[in-house]
């Protein structure tokens, strides 16, 4: 990284500034990070839980699968999905409040008595697809977050700290030797003024 900066000590104190803010921020920056990694650890097991119970209901329904081809799917629809939003991490990920549904009625006495049942496993279904989608969705989300916040720790840590310290080094030096290089000066002064005092005397 290449700081652009003169050797004075107003340079000095906005790289220290700009320094101390980094190095400050370090801590918050990591604690995001972490808590980011945890979050998409916890969506990844959410997301696998909720295949394992969609899984597991359609293995119950498979025996049942010529009953099925009666099912009159025209009877429910997904009619509107009624989202929340919460931070997590500083990251707003979205979650399904409710699902409607838009229902058909039927006579009960035409149709087959397990319908009411097949309804209530259908909805059931419909509410596991759209959990595990937005699941995923704020996975991509928190994952998308975690790599931002990785890359900036790393920016911080491995590039701009030292680039800084680096620069605040060189200027402190370099204030150093001129301080030094003044002093020298001003004591050749003092010296030749004191001969120029003696041998005039």
């Amino acid at each position: 990284m290449n700081l652009r900066f003169q050797y004075n000590k107003t340079s000095l104190q906005a790289l220290d500034k700009q320094l101390k803010m980094r190095v400050k921020a370090m801590p918050t920056l990591k604690n995001k990070e972490s808590a980011l990694r945890m979050e998409v650890k916890n969506a990844r097991k959410k997301k696998q839980e909720l295949a394992d119970k969609l899984d597991k209901l359609i293995t119950q329904q498979e025996e049942n699968l010529a009953m099925w081809n009666e099912f009159d799917e025209s009877l429910i629809e997904v009619s509107d999905v009624k989202l929340s939003h919460r931070k997590i991490a500083g990251v707003k990920i979205p979650e399904a409040e409710k699902v409607i549904f838009n229902e058909k009625e039927f006579d009960v006495f035409i149709r087959p008595k397990w319908f009411l049942d097949g309804l209530e496993t259908v909805r059931e279904m419909i509410r596991l697809v759209i959990e595990k989608k937005l699941v995923e969705e704020q996975q991509e989300m928190l994952e998308y977050a975690r790599k931002k916040t990785t890359q900036k720790v790393n920016l911080y840590e491995k590039v701009q700290i030292p680039a800084y310290e680096e620069a605040i080094l060189k200027i402190k030096r370099f204030l150093e030797d001129e301080d030094n290089l003044a002093k020298a000066a001003q004591k050749i002064v003092k010296t030749r003024q004191q001969k120029t005092a003696e041998a005039g005397s």
